[in-house]
C-alpha cells in the first residue's frame, strides 16, 4: 500500500499562513506547466504533508488564472493521496456567519473558463455524485466538535462562480433559490480534477461575510466611500480570524487522519478511474498514456 501523503491547499488568507511552514521546496514541472508556487514537503504530527498556496506567492493569481491542472498533477507526482483544501467564501444563509467554518458536502459548478479534465484525448468519466470525501469530512467534523471555540457547520452546498467580480444581488438571490449555502471561486474544477487523479478531497470553507443578498448594516453600507472602507476592513478582519481557526482545525485533523490511515486509504476516490476509462485502452495514444502516467498508468 502506498504511503499516505496529505496535500494542503491554502486559499485566500490561509495560503500565506501555510506557505510559512519550513520544509523541502519542490519546484515542480508537469505536462500542464508549473503549479501556482513551489510545493513544500514537511511533516505534521508524524504525517507527511505537501503544502501549496493556490494563488501563489503574494496572492498574484486570480481564480480564473490558477493553473489547477498543474496544481493537482504536481501534487500527484509527489505522491499526494489526499487533499485538504481551504478557501474564503461568502455566506448565502443567515446561520452561516462571518468567521464560521463550513465543511461542504455538495457543490454547484458555475465556472466556464477553466480546463476541467486531464483527459483531452480519451473518454474518462469519473463518478462525482458526492464531490467531497466522506471519510475526511467526518474526521473534520469530529475534530471541529471537540471543544472548538469557533463554529464548524457540518454541511453546505458551495456554489463556485467564475469571478473575479462578485455576484450581483439578483445572482446572489438566485443562488439561494438553487439551494446554495456558500459562494466562492476556487473549489471547482479543483475537486473534480482531484477525483480524476484518484486523490480524496475535502474542503474547509472560511466565511468572510454575507453575500450581497443580505442588506448591509449602516456601519458597513458600501454606498459611500467611508462605508466601503469599513466593509473591506470587516471582511479582512473576518478572513484573518477564520484563517487562524482553519489552520487549527487542519492541524488537528491531519493528526487524526494519520491515526486512521487504513480507513483513509480505503476512501472510494482512491479507485476513481478503475471503471471510468471508457475508451478502448489499446487504442489510446501511447504518448498520451506516458504523458499522464502518474494518473492512469496502473490501469493501462
Amino acid at each position: 500500500m502506498n504511503e499516505m501523503k496529505i496535500g494542503l491547499i491554502g486559499g485566500s488568507g490561509l495560503g500565506q499562513v501555510l506557505a510559512e511552514n519550513e520544509g523541502v521546496r519542490h519546484e515542480v514541472e508537469t505536462p500542464f506547466g508549473r503549479p501556482s508556487d513551489a510545493i513544500v514537503e514537511t511533516n505534521w504530527g508524524g504525517v507527511p504533508v505537501l503544502i501549496l498556496s493556490r494563488h501563489g506567492a503574494g496572492h498574484l493569481i486570480n481564480p480564473s488564472q490558477i493553473n489547477i491542472r498543474a496544481n493537482i498533477f504536481g501534487l500527484k507526482q509527489l505522491g499526494c493521496t489526499h487533499i485538504l483544501a481551504s478557501g474564503a467564501v461568502g455566506s448565502l444563509r443567515e446561520e452561516m456567519r462571518p468567521r464560521d467554518l463550513v465543511i461542504p458536502d455538495q457543490i454547484i459548478d458555475k465556472t466556464y473558463l477553466r480546463a476541467n479534465t486531464f483527459f483531452d484525448k480519451a473518454a474518462v468519466h469519473v463518478e462525482f455524485a458526492e464531490p467531497f470525501c466522506s471519510v475526511m469530512r467526518q474526521i473534520l467534523l469530529e475534530v471541529g466538535a471537540e471543544g472548538s471555540e469557533f463554529k464548524v457547520h457540518d454541511r453546505g452546498c458551495y456554489v463556485c462562480m467564475e469571478g473575479p467580480a462578485f455576484s450581483t444581488r439578483a445572482e446572489s438571490l438566485m443562488h439561494r433559490l438553487w439551494g446554495g449555502d456558500l459562494i466562492g471561486m476556487t473549489a471547482m474544477p479543483e475537486a473534480k480534477l482531484a477525483r480524476e487523479a484518484e486523490i480524496s478531497y475535502a474542503s474547509i470553507a472560511l466565511v468572510t461575510d454575507y453575500d450581497c443578498w443580505k442588506g448591509k448594516s449602516p456601519a458597513t453600507e458600501a454606498a459611500s466611500p467611508g462605508g466601503a472602507h469599513e466593509l473591506l476592513k470587516e471582511i479582512i478582519g473576518n478572513l484573518q480570524a477564520a484563517s487562524a481557526n482553519a489552520a487549527q482545525l487542519m492541524k488537528q485533523a491531519v493528526e487524526v487522519m494519520g491515526q486512521r490511515r487504513e480507513e483513509m486509504m480505503a476512501c472510494p476516490a482512491q479507485r476513481a478511474l478503475e471503471l471510468a476509462i471508457w475508451s478502448d485502452k489499446s487504442r489510446i495514444d501511447r504518448e498520451e498514456v506516458q504523458r499522464l502516467g502518474p494518473l492512469w498508468m496502473k490501469y493501462l
